[in-house]
């Protein structure tokens, strides 16, 4: 069975995870990637997780300073398709591997920069490290208020990591789809800071609506330290169980709600008038009395006889707390092939208790044990019709040097052609692509978004009423993200001419994106199967909670789920309460875990149906082949935590993070200033040795307590106390402008939170991360811009629309008459929010 990116040669030139990651999925996809290593290998090898984004691609080592090497490089480049690169600042042009250069000896190259913070201002030189970017945009500071001490916290899930390696695949895709109607590839560039865009859900689009008009969206203003003090909504409540063990709930919409209340045997608190309704409707008195007692309550049983009630119901959200590696043996995540098996490429260990004599036969084979296989990362996707084949050997460093370059002397292989007379309307990458999106609240609906980005044409298939997320928050705030550069119909799907609406939106889809449980799809005759009896070429990305197989697959799942069950909140919040039955403790702890529990999981999961459903575009493209591809959002968090998910012999656990969260180690955390917190963030040798000579302390370098990283590490405390004594003697801002502006990773970290950040951040406007849009309601505001810039083929960044403001647009386009939409309208088969004909 032919993959889906077989004849594709990537030549990998990034070091580190982020392009590692990208450039694994396009290997695990059939690509031939060659990574092309410095003298010495990838200086992230030592990372704990390399095993993994190295696997299944050959490497090579050149000294890109040498011209003679730039030489052989050059050769390979044109007989390739992509090159991937993640040079700081204009070291690209400075090596001769710039993309100017590499497209002269190759116009069809599809060229993707990857950087810390984009290619333009102040930070340009600052070091892209993902949590140095972190705490420059803010993600620390939003954290803070999460434990009992002032001052941002350490993030520890590598959020932007995962989704600018996605970002990456994502653009490189639409890149070779255009490149077949342009004639010619391109430039396209992402980075860690574009790679948090999709993380801030709302706090743009609220700071640029205040600063429209202050009275009107004055319920939108935050209220100085409430953040820090908010307890958990009900519906997305961690409890504790009788073992002392932790289950999150994610019971978002009140039929799931009522669910929990039934299974939990909490169904009397109805006969009550003070808790009808929503428990977002209750009185700040009854919510707290249901919040205890449904503490209480959950203390009753253990983690276990919980689960089984839950699981039995199959309707309530519930999944306990585990951390990455106990994610690893989970049933759902084993069942749905998201844990992958791989022979130890380390090869065999010598036995215990070996003698010199036996160490050294041990050279010949005759005193080894086998090691036992590594668990690690599946598939991103299942794919039904082409699915991935993962080759789990890890090169050396520059292994396959001599074969590479005597199979290219021998037989070369034969590259794409450029041609002339391809489209030069200036179109985007993905124009003429139709995206039908049912699917509601935030991941399947921003994968959609940055399609769009993209210049896919996305309809929204709505349900009367609209999407639900429309209706969370103040004015449905963070739905105008979620739906950015889309049309919107509201169809009933339940009624037959809804039905037949919707089966003429498939006959001319090219993808269709939902996030229906099992069985749904059927009922509304929107299945696979529906759909490829009237598009057999359709790509149908079916998102859900747990995946199609497993224990779980029948269950809702909502974002908390995944935060908890994939072990990115339970390493962020540090340290779990322990068992207690008082009341206070208790609250307190489901607060940090709550806090510790943010949004990630849906943006994380977002990422990966953009990949997958992109990658099945471009194969489409290539054979013509439609077919249906599973995503599902625990597996989507695998992906976003693959910093821990992975498990070896001798495997370095999660650095310890203690009870103050300000980092793993003594180079990589926050540091409390004589005004403000910076985050220092130092990995390589030559950068511990740029930092002492800085602070005019070159002693500290060679001094052997800190001589290595190893050392480094096994000295932390005193070199924290060190290093607390040096920082508090200065500001913040004095620090970054000393360390940052020579290329180190020190910068404020107690800066504005990430809303505030987007809309002012002088970085931001230089680069051009948001754009001015028009809402048909609420007016202009600010949205954030694209996770890949497309430098032939432009971006195109719209707003939102309202719920059912292109439905007759669209029904006219199917073919429908005015007085046929008047009795689809009279019917309630299709519907449109008040607000689209307030001015009509």
């Amino acid at each position: 069975m032919e993959l889906p990116l077989e004849h594709l040669r990537v030549i990998d030139l990034s070091s580190g995870p982020v392009g590692g990651m990208a450039s694994m999925i396009l290997s695990d996809f059939g690509a031939d990637v060659i990574k092309v290593e410095r003298p010495g290998g990838d200086p992230f090898r030592e990372l704990p997780n390399s095993p993994m984004w190295l696997r299944g691609k050959r490497s090579i080592e050149l000294d890109l300073k040498r011209e003679i090497e730039r030489e052989r490089l050059y050769r390979l480049v044109e007989t390739s398709d992509v090159v991937l690169t993640a040079f700081r600042a204009h070291s690209a042009v400075d090596l001769g591997c710039d993309y100017d250069v590499l497209a002269g000896r190759n116009p069809g190259i599809v060229y993707c920069q990857i950087s810390g913070f984009g290619p333009y201002g102040p930070y340009v030189g600052y070091p892209g490290y993902e949590a140095v970017v972190a705490a420059k945009a803010g993600r620390m500071q939003s954290f803070s208020g999460m434990i009992n001490r002032p001052g941002p916290i350490y993030s520890t899930v590598p959020a932007s990591t995962h989704a600018t390696s996605q970002a990456a695949v994502t653009g490189i895709m639409a890149g070779l789809i255009a490149r077949d109607r342009i004639g010619f590839g391109q430039y396209l560039e992402t980075s860690l800071i574009q790679g948090f865009l999709p993380y801030d859900l709302a706090g743009l689009t609220v700071q640029s609506l205040l600063a429209n008009d202050p009275v009107k969206w004055k319920e939108l203003l935050p209220v100085p330290g409430a953040a820090a003090s908010m307890m958990p909504t009900i519906n997305y409540h961690p409890v504790q169980t009788k073992d002392g063990s932790w289950i999150q709930l994610g019971n978002l919409l009140q039929h799931l709600f009522e669910n929990f209340v039934v299974a939990s045997e909490l169904f009397d608190v109805y006969t009550d008038e003070k808790f009808s309704g929503s428990p977002a409707e209750w009185s700040d008195e009854a919510r707290e009395e249901f919040r205890d007692r449904m503490l209480r309550r959950m203390r009753e049983k253990t983690k276990d006889e919980w689960m089984q009630i839950f699981s039995e119901h199959g309707s309530v959200v519930a999944h306990p707390w585990q951390s990455t590696q106990q994610a690893l043996f989970d049933p759902d995540l084993t069942a749905n092939g998201h844990v992958l098996e791989v022979t130890d490429s380390r090869g065999p260990r010598l036995k215990t208790n070996t003698s010199v004599t036996e160490a050294v036969l041990g050279m010949f084979g005759e005193t080894q044990d086998e090691r036992p296989p590594m668990k690690q990362l599946g598939p991103l996707a299942q794919f039904t019709k082409s699915p991935a084949a993962i080759k789990g050997a890890v090169p050396r460093s520059g292994q396959h040097t001599f074969e590479i370059f005597d199979s290219e002397t021998d037989s070369p292989r034969s590259p794409w052609k450029a041609f002339t007379g391809g489209d030069t309307s200036g179109a985007p990458a993905l124009e003429g692509t139709l995206v039908l999106d049912f699917a509601t609240i935030i991941a399947g609906p921003l994968a959609s978004a940055h399609l769009a980005d993209l210049g896919a044409r996305v309809i929204k298939v709505e349900q009367p009423g609209g999407d639900p997320f429309r209706g969370m928050g103040a004015g449905g705030i963070s739905a105008m993200k979620t739906n950015a550069g889309k049309e919107s119909i509201v169809v009933d799907l339940k009624q037959e001419e809804g039905q037949k609406v919707v089966t003429k939106l498939l006959e001319i889809a090219d993808i269709v994106i939902h996030n229906y449980r099992p069985g749904v799809p059927e009922k509304l005759k929107i299945s696979y199967e529906d759909a490829i009896k009237v598009n057999p070429k359709i790509i149908y990305v079916t998102m859900n909670g747990y995946g199609r197989n497993g224990p779980s697959a029948h269950r809702p799942s909502t974002h908390p789920i995944p935060g908890a069950g994939i072990g990115g909140a339970y390493y962020q919040v540090g340290t779990l309460q322990e068992s207690t039955d008082d009341l206070e403790k208790l609250r307190e702890g489901a607060r940090q875990l709550y806090r510790a529990n943010e949004v990630n999981p849906d943006p994380n999961t977002t990422a990966v149906i953009t990949t997958a459903a992109s990658i099945g575009l471009y194969h489409r493209q290539k054979t013509g082949m439609g077919q249906e591809i599973f995503v599902d959002m625990m597996g989507a968090n695998a992906y976003a935590n693959s910093d821990d998910f992975i498990w070896y012999e001798d495997k370095p656990e999660r650095p310890d993070l203690g009870d103050t969260l300000l980092g793993p180690d003594a180079t990589y955390r926050l540091y409390e200033c004589s005004e403000g917190w910076v985050f220092l963030g130092l990995f390589l040798e030559k950068e511990w040795i740029q930092f002492c000579n800085a602070i005019e302390s070159p002693e500290l370098a060679s001094d052997r307590r800190f001589r290595t990283r190893q050392d480094r590490v096994q000295n932390r405390d005193q070199l924290e106390n060190l290093l607390s004594s040096l920082f508090i003697s200065d500001t913040a801002d004095n620090w970054e402008q000393l360390l940052a502006t020579i290329g180190l990773g020190c910068v404020r970290a107690d800066g504005p939170l990430p809303g505030e950040f987007w809309f002012k951040d002088e970085h931001v406007k230089v680069n051009e991360y948001t754009a001015p849009v028009v809402h048909g309601e609420h007016g202009q505001y600010t949205r954030h811009g694209s996770v890949v810039r497309m430098r032939r083929t432009p971006n195109v960044l719209e707003a939102a629309p309202m719920a059912g403001e292109q439905t007759d647009s669209i029904l006219s386009e199917l073919g429908y008459e005015p007085p046929e939409i008047t009795v689809l309208r009279e019917n309630g088969t299709v519907w449109s929010e008040a607000a689209v004909y307030r001015d009509s």
